[in-house]
This record gives C-alpha cells, sequence and structure tokens, in this order.
C-alpha cells in the first residue's frame, strides 16, 4: 500500500524538530543534564519520524507518546504553549489512527 500524505508530512515534520531543534539546543553551551535529556528527546523524534516512514507501526506509538510528554510538559509552563501542544496533538492523534494511516501500518508489517 502506498504511504498517505500525511504520513509522509508528519514523519517529515518530525524529522525537522529532531533536526533542527538537536541542533539548536546543542549551541546552548556546555552539556548538562538537562541539556542532556533535551537532546535526547530531539534524536526520539528524529528516529520516530525516520522509521515512521518506513512504516514501523512502533513508530507511530512512539510518537504520540512523544507529543503527549509535550503536553504535560508544557502545562508546567504557560497555558498558551499548552494549547498549542494540545492542539498539535489532537491533530496528529487524529491523522495517525484514522484508517489511511492505520491500514499502511497494518501492511507494512505484513
Amino acid at each position: 500500500m502506498k504511504r498517505p500524505l500525511i504520513v509522509t508530512l508528519i514523519g517529515t515534520l518530525f524529522i525537522a524538530v529532531g533536526a533542527v531543534g538537536g541542533v539548536a539546543h546543542a549551541k546552548e553551551g556546555p552539556i548538562g543534564w538537562g541539556l542532556a535529556l533535551i537532546e535526547l528527546s530531539e534524536l526520539v523524534a528524529l528516529v520516530g519520524g525516520v522509521f515512521l516512514l518506513m512504516g514501523k507501526n512502533w513508530a507511530r506509538w512512539l510518537l504520540l507518546v512523544w507529543m503527549g510528554f509535550h503536553v504535560v510538559i508544557s502545562a508546567f509552563d504557560s497555558l498558551q504553549k499548552l494549547a498549542v501542544h494540545v492542539v498539535i496533538f489532537g491533530l496528529i492523534a487524529f491523522a495517525l489512527l484514522r484508517p489511511p494511516a492505520w491500514q499502511y501500518f497494518r501492511s507494512a508489517s505484513s
């Protein structure tokens, strides 16, 4: 089955977030525990995006958990960031859990 366009867009988005975020955060200075955890988070986004494009079902769930984690983190920051992350999470979950996506991941794993 051909990969749905929305899966391609979401996978590419996570690859970009992981790569750009990783480079941007790496420039912040010496690596401490906080920065190391941020870099690990960016790496998870990048790896998840790559494997999403490869049709791996586990990557779909990994990215949903990653986005959910960011919703929780943003709840401790500001209401505006929380709202943005909730909307983004909702859109990504809606796209990745709809029949075109789950049919693609089912056929890719067969």
